[in-house]
């Protein structure tokens, strides 16, 4: 399970406020503990300073590989944001991310070829966002043949089927979660990953219906995930969900997690 750490992200307050101050200590803290609870990524992202947000990237990406050698998550709207901080990244990136559009493609698929970057590619086109199954799936499916057709290996691919709130919608979860399913099984290699905290917008004990949104979708076969790691229940129910479903071999990664007090 690839574990991509979400909380050094600008549209979160403390971490505006850090980059605003350039308080480095506050940013490498969070790095840091992101990384010793297990992330396989550092998501950075930067977009809340608009004009400013290549400057404020290029600042928190080196703040950050001061501190850990967890590779990072470059996650910007902007290609050419992008395209300026990649060269920044001591070990290669995942990028966050592509979509059907035909400039993000344009811009950043050669990118990826050429820092051997992994990236996430959203169940989104220029006109619409993926919202039942079939318009899911068949956006994952252009979203493969795209980035095979510009050499780039189908296992570095990590399908994002979109999870949409449950509180305005009640059947998108299970298009999401059908989704993930059919993707994992008709195209060998790819990944599936989603982001968690959109599902539970607008509703009571978000934390409980995120992480067992996150236990139903290892069942059906999501291999990453966007999420705060230095969350101790999520990430419980995570070990015990890869435990149960036959991904965690002896279960081992589950006793090593509670040998180092991760459980919950």
């Amino acid at each position: 399970m690839i574990i991509v750490g979400e909380k050094i992200n600008s549209t979160r307050k403390p971490i505006a406020e850090a980059i605003a101050a350039r308080d480095k200590e506050h940013i490498q803290k969070e790095a840091q503990a992101q990384s010793e609870a297990g992330a396989d990524y550092i998501d950075v992202n930067a977009a809340a300073f608009m004009e400013k947000e290549a400057e404020c990237l290029q600042w928190v990406i080196e703040a950050v590989q001061e501190a850990t050698e967890t590779p990072l998550c470059l996650d910007s709207p902007d290609p050419a944001v992008i395209k300026k901080v990649i060269p920044l990244a001591k070990i290669p990136p995942m990028i966050n991310s592509i979509n059907l559009e035909p400039s993000r493609l344009e811009a950043l698929l050669p990118l990826i070829r050429d820092y051997s970057a992994t990236v996430i590619g959203l169940c989104q086109t220029k006109e619409q966002m993926g919202k039942t199954v079939q318009e899911k799936v068949a956006i994952a499916g252009r979203l493969v043949e795209k980035i095979t057709a510009a050499g780039i290996g189908i296992n570095s691919l990590y399908i994002d089927p979109l999870v949409f709130p449950v509180g305005t919608d009640t059947k998108s979860v299970s298009a999401t979660l059908d989704a993930i399913e059919i993707i994992m099984k008709q195209f060998n290699g790819v990944h599936t990953i989603c982001g968690l905290t959109n599902v539970s917008h607008g509703l009571p004990q978000r934390k409980l219906i995120n992480r067992t949104l996150l236990a139903e979708a290892i069942a059906r076969g999501l291999d990453a995930a966007i999420l705060d790691p230095t969350d101790r229940q999520l990430v419980s129910v995570m070990r015990a969900a890869l435990m149960l479903m036959g991904k965690d071999e002896f279960c081992m990664e589950y006793i090593k997690a509670f040998r180092k007090g991760q459980l919950e």
